[in-house]
């Protein structure tokens, strides 16, 4: 499951959906998130347990490692689980599935999602750009609809009139919107 370096991947939790789970990850360079993960999951006997000291021996034993915190996360829902893990300042995250994504209100509140006005959809809620600009999103507008520029675009460029413009549009070789 963690290439090396256990605890480290998913791990089924309480509801036994098919996207009940949650990632966990342990740090090679913070030996600390092992022992706080002991302490979570109520098994801080094993702290110091030289079975588990060091991450190559944890990769020894990766099946119980595993198991270790599995028998803990499966106690658990997945929002649950990550935010007791990460509240003990180890990596975690409840795995989401699409629709969980769509409607997670903290992407809205962030505006990793918005909702614009689409001409032929009001209400549509999309992706932002990841990029921000002073610490904010970029607000989302609706691309223009096929041919809405057109006429403008071929009396500045081509110079083009009003007539050869409706003409193009007459033979269906443009697309042209009032």
């Amino acid at each position: 499951m963690s290439g090396g370096n256990p605890p480290c991947g998913i791990f089924k939790c309480k509801g036994g959906g098919p996207n009940d789970y949650v990632y966990v990850y342990t740090s090679r360079a913070n030996p600390e998130h092992w022992k706080r993960l002991l302490q979570v999951v109520g098994r801080e006997e094993l702290i110091g347990d030289k079975r588990y000291a060091t991450p190559a021996d944890r990769a020894e034993r990766e099946e119980d490692v595993n198991t270790i915190v599995s028998a803990w996360t499966s106690k658990h829902d997945k929002h649950e689980a990550m935010r007791i893990i990460g509240a003990a300042g180890i990596p975690a995250g409840a795995v989401l599935d699409t629709k969980e994504l769509a409607e997670d209100r903290t992407f809205h509140d962030r505006g990793i999602l918005q909702t614009m006005d689409h001409p032929q959809v009001k209400g549509y809620v999309r992706p932002t750009w990841p990029v921000r600009h002073n610490g904010a999103p970029v607000a989302v507008k609706a691309s223009p609809m096929l041919g809405q520029h057109s006429a403008e675009v071929l009396t500045r460029w081509l110079e083009l009139n009003q007539g050869a413009i409706e003409g193009l549009a007459a033979d269906k070789i443009i697309t042209h919107r009032k």
